[in-house]
């Protein structure tokens, strides 16, 4: 057995560990710190010492500690209890492998599918690809049997050297694995939200922040992602929180965990929750090298490393053949202090994602869930999938548009009420009010917790879109129509359209687990319906029969013309 290479600890900072006799190594190698074998990464060289930032308590490591270098970076190899050095998958376990698409003799280059293993129920299909780097001639095909990971598959050959492939690969996490060429979205990831996917959609391939402080929903909305969109891969979802000792160690393990699948063909979806304590770890182990501190003690480079992050989202066409495109999205949730969107991190990360969904905390204190504010919210993905949306409603964007431009004027008159009272309002402007209420109420508010509402598919949100928004159009159109005489107001509208508008608050109650037909023929019929209402509450107007008269003049006009003859 080789002799193990190592180094001296001469300095120990909580995290921060300064080593001697480090000539060799390379930045972001791991190493063993102390008789513990702590799991350790090189953040600094300087001449023959190594500042490493320790992944685990350093309680009880002193100076003059042995510390073990390994040669290699930090992979997806993981460790558990303090000091324990397990690898993370069984290596003893058989899987079920069918080779597919190789023969002895054939060329094969990184990327190549050779074989597909059936993981699971719910992942049936793991394909092995050849690693990509590696290329060359098959030399030997295992054939289809159970096999662990560690066997060798196929055998591949290149200029007298045998590489061989396995049920899986090892890859440096803070490397990106390759692609043949980034693409543009044009698909959305459909998260089942209604604030999400009718306001602010996201592509599958996109980036989006979630800012909140805490109690707003940020994991709810993880959660409610990795359970219900239409992400392919179902795997590794959700990032588990980091611990304070983080280095970004276990978001680059996700985010390359994430670029394997992809380059299987998949589409993945990755919650990073949350990215708030990757940088407060930054701040420290920057403050204990005594590096220049920016904006609120946080490391000059933060914006860089969110940036190294967050780029390696996309959609991709793969390597190797046969042809697949996969993309990777990821969610990243940011904690800043006391709901505080000026927070240098927040600020960095908006520069960085197209896609904002801010959580509001006025919103969550009202059990208004999710709490995602529509007034600061933004997409930049809309106008790429217009063309995806119009192929559900060729009415998507107008919808959208004239949704948001609803709760944007309640906004404005809400600052009018307040000052002056609703009865200052005119017509339209109480209609816009009561619309906008149904909208914030019984279609962007949602309870996760009902059998209906657990989560909403897109064909139901659009329906529901269209029968609110035309019901607001009606309305308008409605009141401008009929002035003077014949003039309708916004309460004549309410009273003879209240079982329509309950109606319209309803629809929510749908059950979402039904076919996209029946979405359409529910909510096709409710709109008709509007429509009929306001065809005849506008004939009304314009007839204006003697008997619809006199069962509108109140009591009091009635006693005043007592006596009068006609």
């Amino acid at each position: 057995m080789a002799k193990e290479v190592t180094g001296t600890v001469m300095k120990v900072s909580g995290p921060l560990v300064m080593a001697e006799n480090m000539a060799g190594t390379k930045m972001y190698e791991v190493v063993r710190v102390g008789k513990d074998r702590l799991v350790g990464e090189i953040i600094r060289l300087e001449g023959d010492t190594a500042s490493i930032q320790v992944y685990e308590d350093t309680s009880g490591l002193t100076v003059g500690d042995p510390l073990v270098k390994t040669g290699l970076p930090l992979s997806l190899d993981v460790f558990v209890p303090r000091g324990v050095d397990v690898p993370n998958l069984d290596l003893d376990k058989l899987w079920d492998y069918t080779p597919q698409n190789v023969k002895v003799g054939d060329l094969v280059s990184g990327g190549d599918i050779v074989g597909v293993v059936r993981e699971n129920g719910l992942f049936k299909k793991h394909f092995i690809m050849v690693p990509p780097k590696f290329s060359g001639r098959v030399k030997k095909v295992m054939p289809a049997g159970k096999y662990t990971i560690e066997t060798p598959v196929v055998e591949i050959e290149e200029a007298g050297n045998t590489m061989t492939v396995m049920l899986f690969q090892r890859w440096p996490v803070r490397q990106a694995r390759p692609c043949v060429e980034k693409l543009q979205g044009k698909e959305a990831l459909l998260t089942c939200e209604r604030v999400i996917d009718a306001l602010f959609p996201v592509t599958l391939g996109g980036t989006a922040a979630v800012p909140g402080a805490f109690g707003c929903g940020k994991t709810v909305i993880s959660q409610a992602l990795s359970k219900y969109s239409n992400s392919r891969c179902r795997g590794l979802r959700r990032l588990r929180r980091a611990r304070q000792r983080d280095g970004g160690g276990l978001h680059y393990t996700g985010v390359t965990t994430a670029e394997y699948f992809r380059d299987q063909g998949y589409n993945v979806a990755m919650m990073a929750d949350s990215t708030s304590r990757w940088a407060e770890a930054l701040r420290e182990t920057s403050g204990r090298l005594a590096e220049m501190p920016a904006d609120a003690g946080y490391s000059a480079y933060l914006g860089a490393r969110l940036a190294s992050f967050y780029e390696r989202s996309g959609r991709v066409q793969c390597l190797g053949n046969p042809a697949r495109e996969g993309s990777i999205t990821i969610v990243g949730a940011v904690s800043p202090p006391g709901g505080d969107f000026t927070d240098p991190l927040t600020s960095a990360t908006l520069s960085i994602v197209q896609c904002f969904w801010g959580l509001d905390k006025k919103l969550a204190q009202r059990k208004h869930f999710p709490s995602v504010n529509w007034n600061i919210s933004f997409s930049k993905y809309i106008r790429i999938l217009e063309p995806y949306f119009e192929k559900y409603d060729a009415e998507y964007s107008m919808l959208q548009h004239r949704m948001k431009n609803i709760l944007q004027k309640e906004d404005d008159l809400q600052e009018i009420v307040q000052l002056v009272g609703k009865d200052s309002l005119s017509e339209d402007q109480k209609c816009t009010l009561e619309v906008a209420k149904i909208i914030r109420e019984d279609f962007l508010q949602q309870n996760g917790f009902t059998d209906y509402d657990f989560m909403c598919p897109f064909a139901k949100t659009i329906g529901m879109m269209k029968v609110i928004v035309g019901f607001h159009e009606a309305a308008q159109k409605a009141m401008a129509e009929f002035s003077g005489e014949h003039k309708v107001g916004w309460n004549s509208i309410y009273a003879s359209t209240k079982g329509l508008i309950k109606k319209i608050t309803d629809m929510k109650f749908e059950l979402p687990r039904q076919s996209e037909e029946h979405f359409k023929k529910t909510f096709v019929a409710l709109y008709e319906e509007v429509l009929a209402a306001f065809r005849d509450l506008s004939l009304d107007a314009a007839t204006e029969s003697p008997d619809r008269y006199w069962k509108t003049i109140t009591g009091k006009e009635l006693g005043a013309w007592q006596g009068t003859s006609f």
